[in-house]
């Protein structure tokens, strides 16, 4: 498999830095004088070995752009990013820029005039595609199976109806009728319907989008209300006016300071005049803290960059039309930091000099003090202790985060957990995570731990350990595990910050009690499939009981009979005769050959009406061996009937 070119561009170094700027977190201390690009490119390679990371340092010309398919600038020049823009336009390549100051970011896409966008849909489907209805009665309907994947997940007695049926229109708009589930879905009558065609596919969607030069100057920005409009624009207005405050006196507006920002909130009035009325303390306020680097805002504006620039290589969802906004600038109304002084976010000559911009140096001292108990170490934990260590969390005297996961890292985690690395397989996630933050902030103190939080470990994490807490983040990804530490965060009254996410979908929810309300109860998940650490180290129902069989028979029966299934129809047909009977290897010797023809007689076909009698009698067996070695059998009760025994009695009859 070849391996997938990305090339850094030439970027400035950090001579003159004393230490790391704050969201630097592919860097160490160690690189300080080196160039940015040449010092993250080995830790970039080693996140996927099959993606190749070169560095360059020439010039961005037309001949080493043509190179490209998407070409994403980070902290340009105006000058230079329209400079880009326009070849990247006149030769039809993405073009993307992001931005991040302060407490602000920016975003820009020009995917050109004639890009085509394959899959417009937006989002995950809430319901799946019928792929045929039969007439009879009572009706089949087949959905369709995404690979590796199941049509629907319905069940029995579910409400069910239709839309965009291209035939058998009658079943468009019907009232929600029950559905039999049979591996496909019976639906009632549907005999005296019209046959059921195939549908349109789905129809390619064309993109035309303005250069940068073209969308300066009246910015298509998607909002959804004139207000979020009116703050956009003046962000727009303010991050133009920023590149010309930077041209004009070589520096960005010092911190805090209101001549500058009012130099900033001028040429904003004037580079943003046909507009509209400009929101001025929107401008003053973005000014007033432009110089400061904060690495949530980086790690987001940098994410959103990311996934546009997937859109741009897969041709799937709709891209970016064609700016976007984003601030948190509500944070500087907060106690604490409305009244700073230019004086108080003056550089100190550390690494989080980018945050003291902000926040003042007094903010920082507290966040090293902070006491904080992260709840899963997976995709989102990741990213949570990374952000935390870049900001300093924990890094002072008395400060502790304390991690916590059952989980071992696998190879399916290394494509989204990036703290992670293969070498790290097998390995329990909260250690190694760590290790890895202690690694890009040596002064955070980690302490890692392999429980699961609930009831079973309050002697671990009772109520002193909550108290002590100065918040608690939620990365679960079981609904009761995140009701558990909501409970204990109201008792305690530790504030609790949840996140989750759900395929293309995010959610992040804030608990303060007793100042806000609690979280609330939150709807299970429709799809009817649950996280592997829960199946795998706390199945707590007859549904995950049912889950770990089945992906136990279709680990040992399905998968390798496919396997096998698939590798006899590429055989050349000059090849062995295919019988139930024994077969050796052919004149060639290859190992894969010898081992599919040898194990092909106890191997179930595909699409078989039953499982083989061999799987039933051995999977009763492992029921019976599950039930005697899990179950303890006290006298006068017999195997069966015991506490406990429902799941596996359902997993045994199921079977």
């Amino acid at each position: 498999m070849g391996r997938a070119p990305t090339s850094v561009g030439s970027t400035p170094d950090l001579r003159g830095c004393p230490l790391l700027p704050t969201p630097q977190f592919l860097l160490r201390e160690s690189d300080v004088g080196q160039n940015r690009a040449q010092a993250s490119q080995r830790r970039l390679a080693e996140l996927n070995p099959d993606v190749e990371v070169t560095v360059s340092a020439e010039e961005l010309s037309e001949d080493f752009l043509d190179a490209f398919q998407v070409v994403v600038l980070t902290e340009s020049p105006l000058e230079e990013q329209l400079r880009v823009g326009d070849i990247c336009h006149a030769k039809g390549i993405c073009f993307i820029v992001a931005d991040a100051k302060g407490l602000a970011g920016q975003l820009f896409c020009d995917f050109g005039e004639r890009f085509v966008v394959d899959d417009p849909a937006e989002g995950d489907p809430l319901c799946a595609t019928v792929q045929h209805i039969s007439q009879g009665n009572p009706g089949i309907v087949t959905c369709a199976r995404a690979e590796g994947g199941h049509g629907h997940h319905f069940s029995d007695g579910d409400l069910v109806t239709f839309s965009g049926l291209e035939g058998m229109t009658e079943l468009n708009g019907c009232k929600p009728c029950p559905v039999r589930v049979l591996g496909e879905l019976e639906i009632g009558d549907t005999s005296a319907f019209s046959p059921y065609r195939s549908p349109v596919p789905t129809i390619p969607a064309r993109c035309r989008q303005e250069s940068l030069r073209q969308a300066l100057a009246m910015p298509k920005i998607p909002v959804e209300s004139s207000a979020e409009l009116q703050r956009s624009r003046s962000l727009h207005a303010a991050f133009r006016a920023l590149h010309a405050f930077r041209e004009e006196r070589g520096r960005l507006p010092r911190p805090r300071a209101p001549a500058d920002a009012e130099r900033v909130l001028e040429l904003a009035r004037s580079l943003g005049a046909q507009l509209g009325p400009l929101d001025e303390d929107v401008v003053r306020a973005f000014a007033s803290v432009s110089a400061g680097d904060l690495c949530p805002v980086a790690s987001f504006i940098g994410a959103l960059a990311a996934q546009e620039a997937l859109k741009a290589i897969t041709g799937k969802l709709l891209p970016l039309d064609q700016w976007f906004y984003f601030d948190a600038l509500e944070c500087l109304d907060m106690e604490g930091a409305a009244g700073l002084t230019q004086e108080d976010c003056e550089p100190r000559g550390s690494r989080y000099d980018g945050q003291i911009a902000v926040f003042g140096a007094n903010f920082q001292e507290e966040l090293g003090r902070q006491k904080y108990f992260v709840v899963g170490a997976g995709a989102i934990g990741c990213e949570l202790l990374k952000n935390f260590a870049m900001m300093g969390l924990a890094a002072g005297p008395g400060g502790d985060i304390t991690v916590t996961d059952m989980d071992t890292v696998a190879d399916s985690n290394l494509h989204r957990q990036f703290l992670f690395r293969a070498a790290d397989v097998s390995k329990p996630k909260a250690e190694v995570a760590a290790a890895a933050v202690k690694r890009m902030n040596p002064d955070v103190k980690v302490t890692a731990h392999q429980n699961q939080v609930g009831p079973g470990t309050e002697q671990l994490y009772g109520d002193d350990f909550f108290q002590r807490l100065d918040g608690v983040v939620s990365a679960v990804d079981t609904l009761d595990a995140r009701a558990y530490l909501e409970k204990r965060c109201i008792c305690s009254r530790t504030p609790l910050l949840d996140s989750g996410t759900e395929g293309a979908r995010g959610n992040v929810v804030a608990m303060v009690p007793p100042l806000t309300e609690p979280l609330g109860s939150a709807t299970s998940s429709t799809d009817g499939t649950f996280p592997l650490c829960t199946l795998r180290y706390y199945p707590h129902t007859i549904e995950h009981t049912l889950q770990w069989a089945r992906d136990e028979f279709e680990g040992l029966f399905q998968l390798p009979a496919e396997s096998v299934n698939q590798f006899l129809e590429l055989l050349p047909s000059s090849g062995p005769k295919r019988t139930s009977s024994h077969h050796t290897a052919t004149a060639q010797p290859r190992r894969t050959s010898s081992a599919a023809w040898s194990c092909r007689p106890s191997c179930p076909r595909t699409g078989s009406a039953s499982p083989p009698r061999r799987a039933r009698r051995w999977w009763r067996r492992l029921g019976v061996r599950l039930l005697h070695a899990s179950v303890p059998r006290s006298r006068g009760t017999t195997w069966g009937h015991g506490p406990g025994t429902a799941g596996l009695l359902v997993l045994v009859l199921g079977s």
